[in-house]
C-alpha cells in the first residue's frame, strides 16, 4: 500500500516530482517461503512500475535497497530522512517510529505512522494513518511535506520527551502492578464464588419466602454472547425455565435488558414475566402495554448518527444499531486490534459531541451505546423494588451496566456477577449454562 500511495501521490501532485526520493529498505526474511517469494516479486515489480513511469536520468523515485544496513548506515538514514513512513498492517510494537525519533537531533522530521502499531497509542503527536487506505496515506504524505519546521520540532519534542520519560523500568513497574491488580480480581473472585454453601443458603431463603423478586440480565446472563444480536434468540430449554420461575405465584420475574422492545416481545410471551428493554427506558407488564419511566426524546440522533456510520464504515466488522431511545455501535467481529484503536477515538469523539446534551456514554461487553444519561438498570431496578415489595430479592448480570442494580439493591438482597471481574455484587459465578444451572435447582427445590 506505501508503493501504491506513492504512485498515486505522484499522479495527484506532479509539483512534487523530482523533490523526493523514497528510500525502501527491505531486510530480507523468510526467504524460502512461497508466500514471501510472491510478495517480494510483487514489490519489485512495483517498484520498477513506477521508477519507469516518472523515473528518468536526473531522478529515480524509490530507491530500493533489498539487504540487511549495518546500524551505523540505518541510523545515518533515519538521520537525514524528511519524513519517515512507517506504515505496518499490524505491529505489536514498531520500534523503527521510536528509533527514527531518537536520531532527530535537530529535532526536524515528520513520522508518519500506522495506527496499527503499538506504537502510536504512544506517539499520538505523529501522522497516524489508516495503513489500508491508500487515499488517507497519500494525505498523510502530503501533509508532512508542507509543515513548517516549526511544527515538526514542536511535535517531535513532545515525543520525545515521552519517550525518554516512559523508560524500561517504568513499563516493568506497570506490568508488575497490572500482574498484582489481576491476583487481586481473582483473589475477589475467588472470595465471592458460589460454593455449595451459598447455594443451600439461597436455596433455603427462596424456599421459605413469601415473595420473591427476580432481577435477571439476558445477553452473557442467560445466553452466551453471539456474533449479531438476532443470533441470541432463546432456545426451548432457556423459555421451559423461565416459564417454571413464573409459573410460581410467589414469583415476580423480570427480565432486565439492553434489548429493543420490540426483540424482547417476539422472543418471550409469558403472562407473568415483566420485560425491561433499552436498559430501562420500556417496561412492559403483562398484559399492559410497554410504557416509558419518564418522557424521552431522540431528536440527538440526527446529530450523532453520522458519526457512528462514520465509524462503521471505518471498522470492518463493526455495524450500527439503533433502537428508540439509543444507538449501539458493534464491534464484536471487527479486527480486536483496529477496534480497540476506533473504540478510543469514537468514545472520546462522542463524549465531545454530547457535552451539552443530556446524554451518556455506555461501554459495554464489545459496544459502546449512547443513550439518555437518566436511563440505567439501577433506576429501574428501584421503581420495581417499590412495586413489588419482597423478602427474597436475587439479581444476576454480567457487565458494568448491571452494577447500577447491585448498588440499589437492600443489603439482604443475593446479588450475582456472571465471569471474573470487579463488582458491587455479593457473589459470582462462572457462565451463563452455570446461571441456568442455579436458577433450575431453585424451581426444583421448591418442587
Amino acid at each position: 500500500n506505501r508503493l501504491k500511495a506513492i504512485d498515486l501521490f505522484i499522479e495527484k501532485n506532479p509539483e512534487y516530482e523530482k523533490k523526493f526520493t523514497l528510500v525502501l529498505v527491505v531486510v530480507p526474511s523468510r526467504i524460502g517461503t512461497k508466500n514471501y517469494f510472491l510478495l517480494k516479486k510483487q514489490v519489485d515489480e512495483m517498484v520498477g512500475y513506477i521508477n519507469g513511469k516518472y523515473g528518468s536520468i536526473e531522478w529515480i523515485p524509490i530507491w530500493y535497497l533489498y539487504r540487511q544496513l549495518p546500524l551505523i548506515n540505518l541510523t545515518a538514514l533515519y538521520n537525514i530522512a524528511d519524513v519517515a513512513l512507517v506504515t505496518p498492517l499490524r505491529d505489536g510494537m514498531n520500534l523503527v517510529a521510536k528509533e527514527y525519533l531518537a536520531t532527530k537531533t535537530e529535532k526536524k522530521g515528520v513520522l508518519i505512522l500506522s495506527e496499527m502499531a503499538g506504537a502510536a497509542r504512544e506517539l499520538g503527536e505523529a501522522i497516524i494513518v489508516n495503513p489500508n487506505d491508500i487515499e488517507a496515506i497519500v494525505e498523510a504524505i502530503r501533509r508532512a511535506f508542507s509543515l513548517s519546521d516549526e511544527e515538526q520540532i514542536e511535535m517531535n519534542r513532545i515525543m520525545n520527551r515521552r519517550l525518554s520519560r516512559y523508560t524500561i523500568e517504568k513499563w516493568a513497574k506497570e506490568f508488575l502492578e497490572s500482574l498484582i491488580k489481576a491476583g487481586d480480581i481473582q483473589l475477589e473472585y475467588s472470595t465471592k464464588k458460589m460454593t455449595k454453601t451459598i447455594r443451600n443458603r439461597i436455596q433455603k431463603d427462596y424456599l421459605s419466602a413469601q415473595q420473591r423478586l427476580l432481577l435477571l440480565d439476558y445477553d452473557g446472563t442467560l445466553v452466551a454472547f453471539a456474533d449479531t444480536p438476532r443470533k441470541a434468540k432463546p432456545d426451548e430449554r432457556l423459555l421451559n425455565l423461565l416459564n417454571k420461575l413464573t409459573s410460581d405465584k410467589k414469583n415476580q420475574v423480570v427480565i432486565i435488558s439492553g434489548r429493543k422492545k420490540e426483540t424482547l416481545e417476539s422472543w418471550f410471551n409469558l403472562s407473568r414475566l415483566i420485560l425491561v428493554a433499552e436498559h430501562g427506558a420500556w417496561i412492559k407488564k403483562a398484559p399492559n402495554d410497554w410504557q416509558t419511566i419518564e418522557p424521552l426524546s431522540n431528536q440527538w440522533k440526527e446529530q450523532i448518527r453520522p458519526l457512528m456510520e462514520h465509524y462503521v464504515d471505518w471498522t470492518p466488522g463493526s455495524f450500527l444499531e439503533e433502537k428508540d431511545f439509543s444507538l449501539v455501535w458493534h464491534y464484536r467481529k471487527a479486527d480486536p486490534n483496529l477496534a480497540d484503536v476506533r473504540t478510543k477515538e469514537l468514545e472520546n469523539a462522542l463524549l465531545d459531541l454530547i457535552a451539552n446534551l443530556n446524554l451518556g456514554v455506555l461501554r459495554g461487553n464489545k459496544i459502546i451505546e449512547i443513550k439518555n444519561v437518566s436511563i440505567n438498570k439501577g433506576r429501574i431496578a428501584s421503581l420495581l423494588l417499590k412495586d413489588y415489595p419482597a423478602d427474597f430479592i436475587l439479581a444476576v448480570g454480567d457487565d458494568y451496566t448491571d452494577e447500577d442494580i447491585f448498588m440499589v439493591l437492600p443489603e439482604n438482597a443475593y446479588t450475582i456477577k456472571v465471569g471474573i471481574s470487579s463488582t458491587y455484587a455479593h457473589y459470582s459465578i462462572q457462565s451463563p449454562e452455570d446461571v441456568r444451572q442455579f436458577l433450575f435447582e431453585l424451581t426444583e427445590v421448591n418442587q
